[in-house]
Order: C-alpha cells, then structure tokens, then sequence
C-alpha cells in the first residue's frame, strides 16, 4: 500500500486516509448523521442557515475553508484530512474537463515546492 518511504500513494491516500473518494459534502453528512446531530444544529454552530448548510452537504454550495475547518471541529473529524479533501476537490472540478489535467497536476507539485522554498 505504501512505497519504501512510507508515504501513501495518491490512489492509497485518496482512497483509504480522504474517505474513498467520496465528496466533501458526502463527508459532512455522513460524520453529522453518524454523530446525531440535525442540520440546524450543526448550521447554528457554523452561523449560517440550514439551507446553505443542507446545499453543502448536496454539493449545490461550496463551504469556505474557514466553514470546513470549523465542521471538522463541531463533527471530529481531522481537520487536515478534511481540509485537504476540501482543496483536492476544488482543484479536480476546475480542471477536471480539461484533456491536460493530469499533466498539469504534475507540474503544479513541483511549482508548490518550488515556491514554498523560494519564499524563504
């Protein structure tokens, strides 16, 4: 499952760590029913309405990163998995059309690191 360094593969990672691929809001619902909580409970601890939360969960809204970050405290859930399920999803649907997508992908990690080093 893992390579000789220990790290997950991205079909491993997505797949066991970030939920088999299901989506965020998929995520929400499930982790908000499973703990027995009810939409407006959840909504008011986010401060918005059930309805935008609801569309959340059915993936017709997107959640801010500041929202996700604060479900992923109300439902326990690990807020870096869930951040980085959130951010994956983002990038896949704004590229997910595009034939290069893919290769693109590639050269973005390799863009990320290299800005990360670069801004020190």
């Amino acid at each position: 499952m893992c390579n000789s360094n220990n790290h997950f593969t991205f079909d491993t990672y997505c797949q066991v760590k970030i939920y088999k691929l299901k989506t965020t809001g998929e995520i929400i619902r499930n982790q908000r029913e499973t703990k027995g909580l009810l939409l407006r409970q959840v909504a008011a601890k986010l401060d918005i309405d059930t309805a935008i939360l609801s569309k959340i969960e059915r993936g017709e809204r997107k959640a801010t990163r500041e929202q996700i970050a604060k479900l992923a405290d109300i439902l326990d859930l690990k807020k870096d998995d869930l951040l980085i399920q959130y951010l994956s999803e983002n990038i896949a649907y704004e590229i997910a059309d595009d034939d290069l997508a893919k290769q693109a992908l590639k050269v973005a990690e390799k863009k990320v690191d290299y800005i990360k080093k670069n801004r020190k």
